[in-house]
């Protein structure tokens, strides 16, 4: 397999560190190589150790004294300063050598996503080929206008950046089964999601649902959703399988991560 990277990419608290951190405890166990990358200044723990890591070049703390910034304020100005350091992250980066580079990015997405600094680190820290795991909140999601309105930020993020896009339904141990269920209905069927949306929210405009959920249907963004769980490890062998197959590599794969497919698996591949 060629190097990839992969950007963990999600709202805060979806749990984007400690999937980063299962997803390479789960490549290294399947013989695969990781670099871990950590873009949040503001971390003040990770549960990973980082091979390249943001906070070597900023800090939010000292952000904030030397421009009297506040914490937000120091976010906003932590993010363009991101872009700017970015030669030297990869030059540090091109000291490294992995099948894959995982990205940890900034707890705040819009500070990564809305603004032009992310487009800029996407586009110029490790080019080739990209790949967004996006993760949703799987409390918000278990009502239809939540699911909707993650959704809609996923595609958005997906425009943004032009790059292949798998959603994942991150911490799924901690959901009942029948929310899971009823969250993977309405991410394969835009029809089941109006439905559900015109009866939680009976004034909201019939057309306006419709267009709302066939444009994500035609977008395909949601036709892929993965359950994850960084505690039981639920749904990491599926995400490898969506990103190799959204970075081209359907046919690639280890030796030994073959060996844990069984044989109905294998054939599907």
């Amino acid at each position: 397999m060629e190097d990839s990277t992969v950007y963990f990419v999600g709202t805060a608290g979806a749990g984007k560190s400690t999937l980063c951190a299962a997803y390479d405890r789960w490549s290294k166990q399947h013989g695969l190589s990781t670099v871990l990358v950590n873009l949040d200044p503001g971390a003040e723990a990770l549960p990973y150790q980082p091979d390249v890591d943001i906070r070597d070049y900023l800090k939010i703390s000292e952000i904030m004294e030397e421009h009297g910034l506040g914490p937000n304020g120091a976010q906003v100005a932590a993010a363009d300063m991101i872009a700017l350091n970015l030669t030297e992250l990869q030059e540090e980066l091109g000291s490294y050598r992995g099948d894959q580079i995982l990205v940890d990015t900034p707890g705040q997405i819009e500070l990564f996503v809305f603004r032009q600094s992310g487009k800029h680190i996407v586009e110029n820290l490790s080019p080739g080929r990209t790949a967004m795991a996006y993760l949703l909140d799987p409390f918000l999601a278990r009502t239809p206008s939540g699911f909707t309105s993650q959704m809609m930020l996923a595609a958005t993020t997906r425009f943004r950046f032009l790059t292949p896009l798998i959603p994942l339904l991150s911490k799924a141990d901690r959901i009942d089964e029948e929310s899971l269920d009823t969250i993977r209905t309405w991410a394969a069927d835009p029809y089941a999601l109006e439905t559900d949306i015109m009866a939680e929210s009976p004034g909201m405009d019939q057309e306006f649902a419709t267009h709302i959920t066939r444009v994500l249907g035609s977008m395909g963004v949601q036709d892929t959703l993965v359950p994850v769980s960084s505690q039981d490890n639920r749904g990491l062998d599926e995400l490898y399988m969506q990103l190799q197959n959204a970075l081209g590599n359907a046919d690639d794969i280890t030796p030994e991560y073959d060996t844990f497919l069984g044989p109905e698996e294998r054939e599907s591949w």
